[in-house]
């Protein structure tokens, strides 16, 4: 990525941000139910260059694609589509959040992640975008901020909260950009640090601990070719998976003697309490979901929550060996359980095992989108095996010519440039 602002502008900018994608490692649609999850950022991301202007309008170009967006903020109009819908909700979220907060900027944005390919790529913009607008009107420093925003983990929360449209602390929901998601990918891209993976728990965002990458291990990133982009049947899919989380948590609270804010903290202390909320499913279901569907939905969140300590504890002893293990697992049941994988997705691990993988797995709402596999061999191995498990891909989906993948560390989350 290059600088685009003056080439398009024709001025220079004032702030400059770089906001990576990130890889899921383990903790597969937890994070909205308070459960943990493992992650890094990538090396790719966006490249995000902002200038105040005057009049009050947010003007957001794709350098790339030469497209853009320009609205009022204060001015509710209807959804737009695409990256535009994100930089909307972004924009208007924080003006009805601090009033008369001068938001006014001219936003040029460049991209290296493929996008729709389960990286991350529209919450590292909503990140971006956010941090221009939030620098820009000096949010900070507003009593409204101070009160609801203590630190960078609050800040993930809150963008978290601004994607789904949820309320976070004093600060009033809308209609989010549609999706049920939490703050898992927004964590990811602020609070990463360079060379470390990140253990966290959700609602509220706390870190659960760190680990160094060890010496000589990489990441290889490569997307399926089919899009994970959360809009339309997709969209429906990973809300289902979500809403039924909420289903398990409303079966909890209607039958023990205290509710719990999240499914997490209702089964958090013992296994009897998962025992007890399997008992307590319903013969006939809840509202659009089965005992069956409910069944497996909790099973699921249980069995990949659990992993993601000892996922954390086999980075911390360089156990390959265990990671690899542990990854087989959270993709079964990705796929048996959770049901949102395709069989490009399923393709797609299968080539990076056979290919010399220690470790691999599906990541992301699933339904498409990238894969990560592991090489403890050091950065030309790795390169050799984005290339040989390009090949096996393609020999087996020769469709999928468009996948494209790339090689990284675990790297530093939000940057200022």
């Amino acid at each position: 990525m290059t600088p685009a602002f003056h080439a398009i502008l024709g001025s220079s900018p004032s702030w400059t941000w770089f906001a990576p994608g990130r890889i899921e490692l383990f903790g597969k649609h937890t994070d909205y139910a308070g459960g943990q999850s493992l992650v890094a950022a990538v090396s790719r991301g966006f490249l995000i260059e902002a200038a105040p202007r005057d009049d009050g309008m947010v003007r957001v170009i794709d350098a790339a694609g030469s497209s853009a967006v320009e609205l009022d903020p204060a001015v509710e109009a209807p959804p737009f589509t695409g990256w535009r819908n994100y930089v909307a909700v972004v924009a208007r979220r924080l003006a009805k959040n601090f009033p008369g907060a001068p938001l006014g900027a001219d936003i040029v944005f460049a991209s290296s992640l493929p996008r729709a390919a389960g990286v991350s790529s529209s919450s590292a913009l909503v990140v971006g975008v956010a941090s221009a607008l939030i620098e820009r009107a000096n949010l900070s420093s507003r009593p409204e901020w101070t009160a609801a925003i203590q630190s960078p983990l609050d800040l993930a929360g809150y963008l978290g909260a601004v994607e789904n449209g949820l309320t976070f602390a004093a600060l009033a929901g809308t209609a989010g950009v549609g999706t049920h998601g939490g703050s898992e990918d927004h964590t990811a891209i602020i609070a990463s640090r360079a060379d470390h993976v990140g253990a966290f728990a959700y609602i509220p965002v706390r870190e659960v601990g760190r680990a160094p990458m060890p010496a000589g291990w990489r990441f290889v990133i490569l997307s399926s070719g089919v899009h994970a982009a959360k809009a339309g049947g997709v969209r429906d899919r990973y809300n289902r998976a979500s809403l039924a989380t909420r289903a398990l948590l409303a079966i909890w609270n209607a039958h023990a003697a205290t509710p719990a804010p999240t499914l997490a903290s209702a089964l958090a202390g013992n296994a009897e309490r998962t025992d007890h909320l399997r008992r307590w499913l319903p013969a006939q279901g809840h509202d659009q979901f089965s005992q069956a569907d409910l069944a497996r939905r909790l099973d699921h969140f249980v069995r990949e929550n659990a992993r993601v300590p000892r996922a954390l504890a086999a980075f911390e002893s360089a156990d390959a060996t265990a990671l690899g293990e542990l990854a087989r697992a959270s993709q079964e049941d990705a796929d048996w359980l959770l049901g949102n994988q395709v069989p490009r997705t399923r393709e797609l691990v299968r080539a990076a095992i056979v290919t010399g993988a220690r470790a691999a797995s599906s990541f992301g709402a699933g339904f498409g989108g990238s894969a990560w596999a592991l090489t403890d061999a050091g950065p030309d191995e790795a390169e050799r095996l984005l290339a040989a498990w390009r090949r096996a891909y393609l020999r087996a989906c020769p469709d999928m010519a468009g996948a494209e993948g790339f090689v990284t560390g675990a790297e530093a989350g939000l940057s200022r440039r």
